[in-house]
């Protein structure tokens, strides 16, 4: 077998247990936040649907909240909130810090030093800070949520696809663009951007789940989804009220959560193997 066959086949990346763990996860939350109103659940704002604060039974699966409102397809209603308010945020961010990152890395000078600048200064403001200070111009709910989101995602866009850039900017077939007489747009669009998708890519998916975790904490504190809409960190904020007698609303909430983020994380870590299948690896 020649060197570079071997070099492909130990490069070829394969899924582990932890991955398929990932996908299969981050499938069924998908599956239960796209389809969830029209599965046999329940209806997520009908009050006094069963007893108040009752437990988890076959009856009412995650139990009932201070409401009698069956919690099961609350939580289901949450995690279609949260997954759409972050997906939505970030796709946002994805857009407009690809095109800043590629244009700082390719122009340079002064647009360089524009927004790196601009985007050390996102960086200064903790996400907690934002979302109080948006909230107090805009008001809190989902809007909100998803300007804080993009706020604290956006450095981060920046930062990675400009890197990428300068080491694409200076290659041979970009030089030949502009020798060919191709404008600064096109060099970009046709050019750079399709070198950068693999970093763009694999950032969107580790900046999914910090954008979860802003619109959770974001909606615990009451300044992202308001009732009688659900997001699962409104759910937390819910159940905290009540954790010593009714510990399931916490729980429920809580660990659909967690595994929400490790699930996009898990992914994020296989897209990025399959992008680079070969870093870390020894080549001889």
């Amino acid at each position: 077998m020649s060197g570079l066959a071997r070099i492909a086949r130990r490069g070829r990346p394969r899924p582990n247990g932890l991955t398929i763990f990932g996908v299969v996860t981050l499938g069924c939350l998908l599956f239960l936040g796209v389809f969830g109103p029209w599965l046999p659940l329940g209806d997520p704002s009908r009050i006094a649907a069963g007893p108040r604060l009752d437990a988890p039974s076959a009856q009412f699966l995650f139990g009932t909240d201070e409401l009698g409102r069956n919690f099961l397809p609350r939580v289901v209603q949450g995690i279609r909130s949260t997954f759409l308010l972050s997906a939505v945020a970030v796709a946002i961010t994805a857009v407009i810090g690809t095109l800043l990152g590629m244009a700082a890395g390719y122009l340079g000078r002064h647009t360089d030093q524009i927004v790196a600048r601009g985007a050390d200064i996102l960086f200064a403001f903790p996400a907690l800070v934002a979302g109080l200070l948006v909230a107090a111009i805009m008001g809190p709910g989902q809007a909100s949520a998803i300007t804080v989101i993009s706020i604290a995602t956006l450095p981060l866009f920046i930062r990675v696809v400009r890197s990428v850039t300068l080491g694409v900017a200076g290659r041979g077939f970009v030089t030949a663009a502009e020798v060919a007489g191709a404008s600064t747009l096109r060099v970009m669009l046709v050019h750079l951007l399709p070198n950068v998708m693999g970093a763009v890519i694999v950032q969107l998916t580790y900046a999914l789940s910090i954008g979860m975790i802003i619109e959770s904490g974001l909606s615990f504190l009451g300044l992202g989804v308001q009732p009688p809409n659900a997001s699962l960190g409104s759910l937390l904020r819910q159940g905290s009220a009540y954790l010593t007698i009714a510990p399931w609303m916490v729980l429920s909430s809580g660990v659909v959560l967690s595994l929400a983020i490790m699930s996009v994380n898990l992914v994020g870590d296989a897209v990025r193997d399959a992008l680079e299948p070969l870093k870390g690896r020894p080549l001889t």
